[in-house]
């Protein structure tokens, strides 16, 4: 874009406020139990984890705690080979597997390697006749949100012929198993071996089975296990059975349809076994036989549990331990368990989808780089509260992200950068560039800070942001900066992109929202910042709108504000880009405030080409700055009702954003 001289006076800094937003507990139901053991506590409960957070928790998340491959580059596996390279690779890797992954021959196993997140894309990740494998020495593993199913064989119901359990571990160290569904395979569900320690088992459902959940197999006295919010349904025995833990805490479980087959000893609930130390809270067992017990050697106690129609063992002896000495914890009361636990566990269509900065990813561009070529499920990057100074590139390989902060308010989170277009061209200055489609940003502050007074330059151009691809979405969101804050583009002339942008704020002074993108700014806030002139501080707008396309910016019910004196600010000129003939410009500005800083005749010339011969109208503005002359082309009321938020939105495959609100 042509270059102007756009001088202003400084602005007070964006403040920021780095506090984090407290996550909200979910509500509890009811269920129809027929008695408690002890009266429920939830009182002496604290709030800890979020209902699912990617982080770790209870026993995985003490010693250095279990982060698995965060860090790691993010791969998306569809085929059993893939599963296997990058699940064993020595280095870290967040492996996200999408659909069902068959296993041959049946029964193989899976090798596991350390540093490793394997976690199911949605709720759709299957690994179907296989075995995921951890080897001795084995640390820092998360497997997450998947189906692990059906490697039984027919007719071994004990498990005696075949060893196909869905996952094994021996002699393993900070492991989190989450949010997973483990049913009809050919021996454990799970199996947790031989000194293994730091685990946390949290949100799975065991089903369909006989042996759902073994800990053990070994003299040492060694494991530190909690398992919490887990469905066991339809199994038999091992929900779970505890060999010689140094500690185990069961919490909020729920164990309900057990197998009947009048088995009067190996049908049971939990066990206690040798000398392990089991704590078990808040839990839930309906229709359970020995619900729960201990071995004479061992200890268990429990507490605020529900039984409904159960019989046999409720064994109790020993002092156990207190895991609030350990880490702290969320207690939900018992008669809620039911209903949560059949909602909560399991794959959650949410779950393994979100990139967090810093805390997995030191910078934002980092995340982003690791979000898969191709991707095809909706991806979040979570940036906490803070300022990043980087540049931020979303190239159009990476597609369908949710760009969130975290904070309380926009503000708290801020990308800036401080290139001028002198160095690097207009694009180049850009703080952040989104070239892929299906990007969404809210909550954020995007802004160029270079100082355009302190230096002199010939292209002070200094871009926020840049968009160019399509179905791009701005929430919540602030553009600071001077000279073309904010460009909204395609990739080409003739080809459409379309951008809304809702609830936000814009700031600039020449040109400083400006590209042939079809853009919708609604319900904000737009800035015209004072260059110093008492007779032209700038203009809003410089669209560059295809001539074949009927619809390029519109700005409805939004707010235009300034600084500027009186009668000193423009709406918009055109943009014909290297003299483009057919870049016509469209804008329409409809329902909007203007302030006093707009001039009587707002529209002008640029570079030969002029206004007159662009599309620019307004159409029910009001404020002081919105009296209407002979240079302020009206549009009629026939127009204005197809010239509307869904009409230059819509596109060809009905994009509707605005629909939610």
């Amino acid at each position: 874009m042509t270059h102007l001289r756009s001088k202003r006076l400084p602005r007070p800094g964006v403040a920021l406020a780095a506090v984090a937003g407290l996550v909200a507990a979910l509500g509890l139901g009811m269920t129809g139990e027929a008695r408690a053991a002890e009266p429920v506590s939830a009182e002496k409960s604290a709030p800890a984890a979020a209902r699912w957070t990617d982080r770790a928790h209870g026993f995985a998340s003490l010693a250095g705690g279990t982060t698995g491959g965060a860090g790691g580059k993010v791969v998306t596996v569809t085929d059993q080979a893939s599963l296997a390279k990058y699940a064993a690779a020595e280095e870290p890797y967040v492996i996200r597997v999408a659909g069902a992954v068959a296993v041959q021959p049946f029964g193989s196993d899976i090798v596991v390697a350390s540093n490793k997140t394997i976690i199911g894309v949605g709720d759709t990740g299957e690994i179907v006749h296989g075995e995921l494998h951890l080897n001795p020495g084995t640390h820092n593993v998360i497997i997450r949100n998947l189906t692990i199913r059906d490697s039984y064989v027919e007719g071994d119901w004990d498990g005696k012929t075949t060893d196909f359990d869905a996952i094994q571990m021996d002699s393993v160290h900070h492991v989190w198993i989450d949010h997973n569904r483990f049913t009809h395979m050919g021996d454990g569900l799970l199996d947790i071996r031989k000194d293994s320690q730091y685990v946390t088992v949290s949100y799975n459902q065991f089903t369909h089975h006989n042996k759902a959940f073994g800990i053990g197999w070994t003299d040492n006295v060694q494991t530190q296990i909690t398992i919490d919010h887990n469905w066991f349904t339809g199994t038999k025995q091992r929900n779970p059975s505890a060999d010689n833990c140094a500690y185990a805490h069961l919490y909020n479980n729920y164990v309900s349809a057990q197998v009947a087959d009048g088995d009067p000893v190996w049908t049971y609930g939990n066990w206690s076994r040798g000398r392990t130390k089991m704590v078990i809270e808040n839990g839930y067992y309906d229709r359970v036989q020995h619900p729960y017990q201990a071995d004479a050697t061992a200890e268990l106690v429990e507490r605020g549990s529900i039984l409904r129609k159960t019989t046999g063992r409720t064994d109790e002896w020993g002092a156990a331990f207190t895991p609030r000495d350990f880490y702290d914890y969320r207690l939900d009361p018992a008669r809620a368990v039911p209903a949560l636990v059949k909602k909560f566990s399991g794959p959650q269509e949410r779950i393994g989808v979100t990139l967090d900065v810093p805390g997995a990813y030191p910078t934002v561009q980092a995340a982003v780089d690791a979000v898969p070529d191709g991707n095809d499920v909706p991806v979040t990057i979570a940036v906490a509260p803070g300022t990043y100074r980087e540049k931020v590139v979303i190239p159009a390989a990476k597609p369908k992200i949710l760009l969130r902060g975290t904070g309380r308010d926009r503000s708290d989170t801020v990308i800036v950068h401080n290139t001028p277009a002198e160095y690097g061209g207009s694009t180049g200055s850009a703080t952040v560039r989104i070239a892929a489609n299906d990007v969404t940003a809210r909550n954020l502050t995007f802004s160029n800070d270079f100082d355009e007074a302190s230096v002199e330059l010939k292209g002070e151009q200094a871009l926020a942001m840049k968009t160019t691809g399509d179905r791009i979405v701005f929430e919540d969101t602030a553009f600071l900066g001077n000279q073309d804050t904010l460009m909204t583009d395609s990739p080409k002339l003739n080809v459409i992109s379309r951008v809304y942008v809702r609830d936000s704020y814009i700031e600039g002074d020449v040109d400083f929202i400006y590209g042939r993108a079809t853009t919708v700014i609604e319900r904000s806030v737009i800035k015209a910042l004072s260059r110093g002139s008492t007779t032209n501080n700038g203009w809003v707008t410089a669209a560059s709108t295809w001539t074949g396309n009927p619809y390029g910016f519109l700005i409805t019910r939004s707010k235009i504000v300034s600084d500027a004196p009186d009668a000193s600010f423009h709406l918009g000129r055109p943009w014909h880009p290297g003299g483009e003939p057919n870049a016509v410009g469209q804008v329409l500005i409809r329902d909007t405030r203007l302030p006093a800083a707009i001039k009587s005749s707002p529209w002008t010339d640029m570079s030969g080409f002029s206004w007159k011969d662009a599309r620019f109208t307004e159409y029910r503005n009001y404020g002081p700055g919105a009296a209407v002359t002979q240079d302020r082309p009206q549009m009629s009321d026939e127009d204005a009702r197809t010239h509307t938020v869904t009409a230059y939105l819509e596109g060809n495959d009905n994009w509707a954003p605005h629909a939610r609100h």
